[in-house]
């Protein structure tokens, strides 16, 4: 953990060292001495709009740019009319989002990102997504004009999405505006893996409806009116070749009530008078639109948060989407945003309480408010998890609230990169969807000492080996993941590995990891977390492992037995004697030595066998291991190498292996 300040001419200076715990006391469990863990570092952070003092841990920053002319009012930094918004990604370039417009980044360079263009295009709140040549961005005010001009008072009115032709990144333009009538808050990019030839566009418009005057066919009536503009989203269908014939499809109702066809089915008042805090709700929990819905077409899936509700929806056909569940819950304020683990087997709602203008992180806050809420996806059923709250209390004068994030592809763990605006940028674990933690943050102090200043992180979304967040008021910042008991290097090495062609927030793809020496060295550093035993020095006779037995620069004199149900992990360690496994969970030899054989059988989790020396043969047999290819890597097996019934069949990761003997069945191409 680090501590810093920032001089006015970018220098930055250490002034803490490394503390003992991060975590507020209320959350760490004793000590065994009865010490009190250390304060945390990003307590009493001192105030500055581009010199704020600074704390992290396990996230570096790499990078920081301000925002350029244009995009920034220096006489007020929190000038809504120019804030820092969403973030999308494509290719080697970041697209920053702007209540003025948006701007381009080459980060080819992550450490060094340089900026490539910007576009004034008035109009808030600017939210992008970005597929192929093609950007979408979101408008909703009154003051946005249809050709991006800058003076409201004039010109035709735009409030809906616009679609810009970015195969030139230098000069972007303008090939479609499709208008709505409450404008877009935000939007969803959704594909259609049966139709590649369209892409769609969910907008959500949180605004007020708009006159007659400015687009006919938009009712501001009643849920019991004719076709209210209220209580549903727009559908737009954007045919990839010709974008400039993008237009609106479809307007579901996704909050209809089954039973009585009510267009405003879901959660019309707030739930009591006033929020469990004691004040207003702010802003008040209804749902008569989304805020955000987040897409996983590959699941055919979305998880919409929808101002009072939480909603699961199918989207199977892309242009009509159809709510399959909604839970809400007293304690949220206003559903924002979602984000799906990679299975689609969890998501992770935040919950905007104050409407990101607020002071919502303080120390008489309970954490169930302004929160995350995690819950479990069971046939096709939101089921609730647990709550996560940014656990270390921010100042009166910083906005701090729940906010926008993505995930950080991790093999085998669920890890989630958040912004929570003046409370920075948050690492959550959520593997285990009853126990989340964080496990690494960046943040900064206050932009002003004595009054509440609009800024903070907007985002904060992973794309390719890299964090980046996009702060309202300073800018835009570049992170790396370091390691740490929580994170490994080679956890990081293997999260880096995934590349993406393109990263929307709203738009979820399934990520895949290609069997590797990181991937395989994660798995081993996350199996040895869960050690039950563990032999550092010299174990004399026969070792039987039961439970998780680790060895890590052990000598073992005598064999080793892992009982069916157990996991044996060794590192840099040496084995005087064979090496049984039958019906283990997980078998993983790293850097050791063995001298005997190795027979490992019917194992249902992983077996890795990596830069090892085997004293005999070495014998894989039936072993069910899902997905996760059995690997045998440049090792040494001084007997023969034989391999039968493994499904999926071990793999040498391209290290060819050295084999004394013969190698035979599924083995035959290792060495």
């Amino acid at each position: 953990m680090t501590r810093s300040d920032r001089t006015s001419g970018g220098r930055r200076r250490t002034v803490g060292v490394a503390a003992a715990a991060i975590l507020l006391a209320a959350l760490l469990p004793g000590t065994a001495s009865g010490q009190e863990p250390e304060p945390d570092p990003r307590i009493d952070l001192g105030p500055g709009w581009l010199d704020a003092q600074s704390a992290s841990s396990n996230l570096e920053l790499l990078a920081h740019r301000d925002r350029p002319a244009g995009f920034v009012n220096p006489a007020n930094p929190g000038d809504f009319g120019y804030a820092g918004t969403d973030l999308a990604f494509g290719g080697d370039h970041a697209f920053i989002g702007n209540f003025n417009g948006f701007t381009i980044y080459d980060i080819s360079q992550p450490a060094n990102p340089t900026l490539v263009t910007s576009v004034v295009c008035p109009g808030g709140q600017g939210d992008l997504s970005v597929h192929g040549n093609l950007l979408f961005m979101s408008v909703e005010e009154s003051r946005g004009r249809l050709d991006c001009g800058t003076d409201a008072s004039v010109g035709t009115r735009f409030q809906g999405v616009r679609v810009f032709d970015i195969s030139d990144v230098t000069n972007p333009a303008q090939v479609a505006a499709v208008q709505t009538c409450r404008g877009s808050h935000t939007h969803t990019l959704v594909t259609d893996p049966d139709d590649g030839a369209n892409v769609y566009v969910y907008v959500s418009g949180t605004s007020g409806v708009r006159p007659v005057s400015t687009m006919a066919g938009c009712n501001n009536t009643s849920a019991a009116g004719e076709d209210p503009a209220r209580w549903r989203i727009d559908v737009i269908k954007v045919p990839v070749a010709a974008p400039e014939q993008a237009a609106v499809v479809s307007g579901p109702r996704l909050f209809t009530d089954p039973e009585t066809g009510a267009v405003d089915g879901l959660q019309n008042t707030p739930p009591a008078p006033r929020h469990p805090s004691g004040g207003s709700w702010s802003p008040s929990p209804v749902t008569d639109a989304c805020h955000d819905i987040t897409a996983y077409p590959d699941l055919g899936l979305a998880a919409g948060a929808c101002e009072g509700n939480g909603i699961l929806i199918d989207i199977s056909d892309p242009a009509n989407p159809v709510r399959i569940d909604e839970v809400s819950d007293p304690n949220f304020a206003y559903w924002h945003s979602a984000t799906f683990n990679n299975d689609g087997t969890k998501v992770v709602f935040t919950d905007e309480w104050g409407g990101g203008t607020a002071a919502r992180c303080r120390s008489t806050d309970q954490p169930q408010w302004g929160a995350n809420a995690i819950f479990d996806i069971v046939d096709r059923k939101l089921r609730f998890a647990s709550y996560h709250k940014l656990p270390v209390p921010q100042t009166l004068q910083e906005n701090c609230v729940a906010h926008n994030g993505s995930l950080v592809p991790v093999p085998g763990r669920d890890i989630l990169a958040q912004a929570w605006y003046q409370g920075g940028i948050s690492l959550l674990d959520f593997t285990d969807s009853a126990n989340p933690r964080e496990i690494g943050y960046f943040d900064r102090g206050p932009i002003s000492p004595t009054s509440l200043v609009l800024g903070g992180f907007w985002s904060a979304y992973w794309y390719n080996g890299q964090v980046f967040g996009s702060e309202i008021a300073r800018g835009f910042d570049v992170f790396g993941l370091k390691p740490s008991q929580h994170l490994s290097a080679a956890e990081i090495a293997a999260a880096s590995e995934v590349r993406l062609p393109e990263f929307n927030a709203q738009h979820q793809t399934r990520i895949t990891w290609a069997p590797s020496f990181a991937v395989a060295r994660a798995r081993f550093d996350q199996l040895a977390r869960t050690c039950t035993s563990t032999v550092s020095g010299r174990h004399t006779g026969p070792l039987t492992v039961t439970g998780v037995t680790c060895l890590t620069g052990a000598t073992v004199d005598g064999p080793v037995s892992v009982r069916p149900g157990a996991a044996l992990l060794a590192l840099d360690s040496s084995i005087s004697g064979p090496v049984s496994a039958s019906n283990a969970v997980a078998v993983h030899l790293h850097r050791s030595a063995v001298r005997g054989p190795v027979s490992i059988t019917g194992t249902r989790g992983s077996v890795a066998i990596v830069q090892t020396e085997i004293s005999g043969p070495a014998v894989l047999t039936s072993n069910r291991t899902g997905t996760v290819e059995p690997i045998v890597a440049d090792s040494t097996v001084r007997g023969p190498l034989g391999c039968t019934g493994n499904s999926p069949a071990p793999i040498n990761l391209g290290a060819a292996n050295t084999v004394r003997g013969p190698a035979a069945g599924q083995c035959a191409s290792l060495d």
